[in-house]
């Protein structure tokens, strides 16, 4: 089986240009169960190609041929606010395109993708989907578009207005499947694509993302990239597991209550600031072993 790249670098260095929308188009065609044709690609912000932005959120903004707005975002990273970061995501795109003095009526429709490969929440699905509606709180009924209103806005219910959110969570996807969707998160899990994968998009993600088409340095860049990933999950996985063990032991040699919150919380202190140091190791900026371990600057330059 080919060795393809990963889906979080190929949307930095190649789903952009026109000529592979059709890969995008594929996976949020097999999410939204409706053929979505990617129209053009928007500028995102939080694009970033800095050597150092490793294993940070990539995200692409893209319209589809009905003008709405799609945010694709995927986040390496355990990261505990990422909830808000979504909702902040939404929120600005929705002001930023609309134009002033329009009104309300011009608010694009936003479709919020997130692509996680760590355990977002607490939950025993692996994709998620966000609406709003609006229930009464005696009659427990959905409010509803007056005929107006739907002949107008070309839609059938009140969450159609409003942002809708996807969640992926994919880190634990690994049975392949007939079914186009899992499909995908298979490939987006395990890098796979296996030889009877009739996904939208697949076929074409199977022509364009194989590792031997990059070019020496974009597979040397490429291959640092999977090292920083590799790294960074592995710390994440032995430095917090070890962590709560010593927390519970800890707490256990105490035998108090109070006791085991102490060892468990000095736990993960000490191993947080072993995580940093890895990290500044690595050589790994400040403002990214700040952000990711929550430690002062103070704290992390002492190290």
């Amino acid at each position: 089986m080919a060795n393809y790249i990963r889906f979080d670098w190929a949307m930095k260095r190649l789903l952009r240009q026109k000529a592979n929308f059709g890969v995008i188009g594929g996976l949020l065609t097999s999410l939204l169960n409706e053929k979505i044709t990617i129209r053009r690609m928007l500028e995102s912000e939080s694009n970033q190609e800095e050597e150092y932005d490793k294993y940070n959120r990539v995200d692409i903004l893209a319209e589809d041929s009905k003008g709405q707005l799609i945010l694709i975002e995927i986040q390496n990273n355990n990261e505990y606010a990422y909830f808000q970061r979504m909702l902040f995501g939404v929120s600005k795109l929705v002001t930023e395109y609309i134009r002033r003095g329009q009104g309300y009526e011009n608010i694009r429709k936003v479709f919020s993708v997130n692509i996680v490969y760590f355990a977002l929440g607490a939950g025993k699905d692996t994709v998620y989907h966000g609406t709003t509606e609006f229930r009464g709180i005696h009659d427990n009924d959905i409010l509803q578009l007056s005929p107006f209103q739907r002949e107008k806005f070309k839609v059938d219910t009140v969450s159609q207005l409003y942002p809708e959110y996807y969640i992926l969570r994919v880190n634990d996807f690994d049975k392949w499947s007939k079914v186009p969707l899992e499909q995908w998160i298979y490939f987006l899990n395990t890098g796979e694509i296996p030889d009877d994968a009739d996904a939208p998009g697949l076929a074409e993600a199977r022509e364009l993302l194989k590792v031997d088409s990059l070019s020496k340095e974009e597979k040397r860049a490429y291959y640092r990239h999977l090292d920083n990933v590799v790294i960074l999950r592995d710390n994440i996985t032995t430095e917090r597991a070890e962590g709560r063990a010593e927390g519970r032991a800890e707490g256990r040699a105490e035998g108090r209550a109070e006791g085991r919150a102490e060892g468990r919380a000095e736990g993960e202190y000490l191993k947080t600031l072993e995580i940093a140091r890895k990290m500044k190791l690595s050589g790994l900026d400040l403002q990214s072993i700040i952000s990711f371990t929550g430690l002062s600057a103070e704290e992390i330059e002492s190290l």
